[in-house]
């Protein structure tokens, strides 16, 4: 009986009805991965951040979506030398398959989150000082309320940093103003704010009321570092209409900038969010909008990125149902 058993064993594990022969245990072990290959190279737009991404090599990538699509009977990417295209069968595999694949990279995440309560888990959001200062507080205190297990963060970055943490996965999403959107991100604005012009309460140009750009030229800016987007705005404008002007200093926060401008050191445009009503009182404020561009301020996110319960959760404070339109499903090329 003993050497029967021996013999059955091999024979399963090595005969004809073996597990690793049989083509429908092949069949199931595989398609999980041939699913993942499709669904990250839709993502990220190549066999190659595809490969890259899932540590493995382009041509695996490659035989992995030829057997799906042999197995499905189909073409999911039209080829061609430069670039892959996917096909009208490819996007309905792809509407299938990717919330599958998210749930599978999430599971572990979810489960714990769901076995904590409903409302625990993580949160972290991207934004620079402005935003945390002006326009987060109401919303951080809202979700707060509303989700007072979760552990959220705030990653108080510069665009490029925040872009780059979003690209990482080291943010769920970002809240920010941006000028020039990459192709594997997604927008949506929000807010829109006005460009002000600001100054001492005593300042010659406080009793104007039609002020233009040729009558800031005499008088010394304070404006944020060059790095940043106003002081670019700001240096477009001038050089557009050729008028001459003068930064006598230049400082981050809007608060010191404020502060400086009431002081008498010099006028300021800033942006419209950075302003209240008490700052009325020790400033005069113009709204400058027929010369400068407003400021759109609104969610940041990688296209096909998987929001958790968490993130959906304070994106619909911002606006319920920002992110149902198909673009922030959609892949693009990283600009990495």
């Amino acid at each position: 009986m003993i050497k029967n058993k021996i013999s059955s064993t091999r024979q399963g594990r090595g005969g004809k009805n073996s597990p690793a022969t049989d083509p429908r245990f092949y069949y199931k072990g595989n398609r999980t991965k041939q699913l993942r290959a499709f669904v990250y190279t839709v993502k990220l737009g190549t066999l190659t951040r595809a490969a890259e991404a899932l540590y493995l090599s382009q041509p695996s990538i490659s035989l992995q979506i030829k057997a799906l699509e042999r197995e499905l009977g189909v073409i999911l990417f039209e080829r061609t030398r430069r670039r892959i295209t996917v096909t009208d069968a490819g996007e309905l595999l792809y509407e299938l398959a990717r919330p599958l694949m998210d749930g599978l990279e999430t599971l572990d995440r979810d489960f714990q989150s769901r076995l904590k309560g409903l409302k625990s888990g993580s949160l972290k959001i991207a934004a620079g000082t402005s935003t945390i200062q002006y326009l987060l507080p109401t919303l951080v205190q809202a979700f707060r309320e509303q989700m007072p297990g979760v552990h959220l963060e705030l990653a108080n970055v510069t665009g490029k940093d925040g872009l780059a943490l979003l690209r990482e996965d080291d943010a769920d999403f970002a809240v920010g103003s941006m000028l020039d959107v990459p192709n594997d991100l997604a927008y949506a604005p929000v807010y829109h704010f006005d460009p002000m012009l600001i100054m001492p309460l005593d300042h010659p140009l406080a009793g104007n009321k039609d002020i233009g750009i040729e009558d800031l030229s005499p008088y010394g800016l304070i404006l944020p570092p060059q790095r940043l987007t106003t002081y670019r705005l700001v240096d477009l404008v001038f050089q557009q209409r050729q008028v001459p002007y003068t930064v006598a200093i230049e400082v981050g926060g809007w608060e010191v900038i404020k502060h400086y401008v009431a002081m008498g050191l010099g006028i300021s445009i800033v942006t419209g969010i950075c302003l209240s009503e008490a700052d009325q009182a020790h400033l005069a404020v113009r709204n400058m909008r027929r010369f400068f561009p407003q400021r759109s301020y609104g969610v940041v996110m990688r296209k096909g990125k998987y929001l958790s319960p968490e993130a959906r959760a304070f994106v619909d404070l911002i606006r319920p149902g920002l992110l149902t339109h198909r673009e922030y499903d959609e892949s693009g090329h990283s600009a990495r």
